[in-house]
């Protein structure tokens, strides 16, 4: 019997040299190995700024603490989703909309975004599932559609002059959508480099945005930095300039900023990630063959719009409920292969039945959910050990009756 992971880190030698350098080097908090890894983001994604932090989570929520959302707004986002992207909505003090997914489909109900809009609405939080992406095009042209009902709080409101569109898109660094790298199509894009994701440093995210008439890049790149560092006017690697000690508290912010440690692995995942991207890709399309003639909807990671990241493989199987889902999932591991459920929705858990959420009203969601498993994908798999997770898959749900 194999052992299969579900999502080991893809860590070769050259991340490893790159953090004994770093240790060597005596810089390993905020420094200028994050700097570069800030500049390679921007000029891989093609957009001017990137501001690199200590996850996805306190992207988006520094990014809507900067945009100046808070307590009286609205803010609205999927609930088919890990808890992040609307906990952080919660923690600014604004109210969570939580909209249904499309049905089939576990992207934002676009139906359902435009009918949630009212003046109170700021921004909405799309998630790009597996890798996904949504689509854009459409989420700015609601946004657009609705501008008259947009009341703008501060002079950075009003330079959109309607809802912003800001990505949890913490699955889909390298994506596309009409040949779009992700963080150049929503207002904000914020990324995760979680030790599972395809590009990791660990712990990380980062938040980069397109550039808009009327908002300076470097001034905007300057409150992230205050923010993510207590308020300080400088940073530590400022502050090692002769004479330079002296520094301002500007704000009372918070401490979520990247280390240099971090972005030595980033700098030498980026360097490879256009390989490691093409091998998930290969490893889905053998998933999708080996699967085609069996009752396991995988989802869809290549159209004529999108060009996933592969992150996730998620399956949906066929006559399965939950008591047969979770039953498949325990017998799979006794095989050697570990599984995931991507995602069990908001409203299912206490926190959010606590705020008044109740799953009857995401039907979608909830049908997503209730048969669907996360089958390994990472580029430690070897062709056959496809094979035997699809093998495994096979036999399981022969044993259970669903063949």
């Amino acid at each position: 019997m194999r052992t299969i992971p579900f999502s080991p880190p893809d860590i070769s030698d050259a991340e490893i040299r790159e953090v004994v350098e770093t240790l060597k080097s005596g810089w390993i908090t905020t420094g200028p190995r994050t700097k570069e890894f800030e500049r390679k983001i921007s000029e891989y994604i093609g957009t001017n700024r990137t501001v690199c932090l200590n996850s996805d989570t306190a992207a988006l929520e520094l990014t809507l603490r900067i945009l100046g959302i808070g307590p009286g707004d609205e803010v609205i986002t999927t609930a088919y989703t890990y808890t992040a992207s609307a906990a952080i909505i919660e923690h600014v003090g604004a109210r969570i909309v939580m909209v249904d997914t499309m049905p089939d489909a576990p992207e934002i109900n676009y139906e359902q975004v435009e009918a949630a809009v009212t003046e109170r609405t700021k921004a909405i939080i799309p998630v790009d599932i597996a890798g996904v992406m949504c689509d854009y095009r459409r989420l700015h042209e609601i946004a657009d559609s609705k501008s008259r009902l947009f009341r703008a709080k501060n002079e950075l409101q009003q330079a959109y002059n309607r809802m912003l569109v800001i990505a949890d898109s913490a699955h889909g660094f390298g994506a596309r959508f009409d040949g779009v790298r992700s963080g150049n199509q929503a207002d904000f894009t914020c990324f995760s480099f979680h030790a599972v994701k395809n590009l990791t440093t660990a712990e990380g995210g980062a938040v980069t945005w397109k550039s808009t008439p009327g908002i300076e890049d470097a001034g905007l790149y300057r409150q992230y930095m205050l923010y993510s560092l207590h308020g300080q006017s400088k940073d530590a690697l400022a502050k090692t300039a002769a004479g330079s000690w002296e520094y301002d508290i500007s704000l009372p912010g918070f401490k979520c900023n990247m280390t240099d440690l971090q972005a030595a692995i980033g700098l030498k995942q980026l360097e490879r990630y256009d390989a490691l991207l093409a091998r998930r890709r290969t490893i889905v399309e053998r998933y999708q063959e080996n699967l085609r003639d069996f009752p396991v909807a995988v989802m869809k990671h290549i159209d004529a719009e999108r060009e996933s990241s592969c992150h996730l493989l998620i399956t949906r199987i066929g006559n399965a409920d939950e008591p047969v889902r979770n039953e498949i999932i325990r017998r799979l591991a006794e095989r050697g292969v570990a599984t995931n459920v991507h995602y069990k929705p908001l409203p299912m858990f206490t926190a959010y039945k606590d705020l008044g959420f109740n799953i009857s009203n995401f039907p979608n969601a909830f049908a997503l959910y209730e048969n669907e498993i996360t089958l390994p994908l990472h580029t430690g798999l070897s062709d056959s050990d496809v094979d035997y997770v699809c093998d495994s898959l096979t036999t399981v749900l022969q044993e259970a009756g669903l063949l």
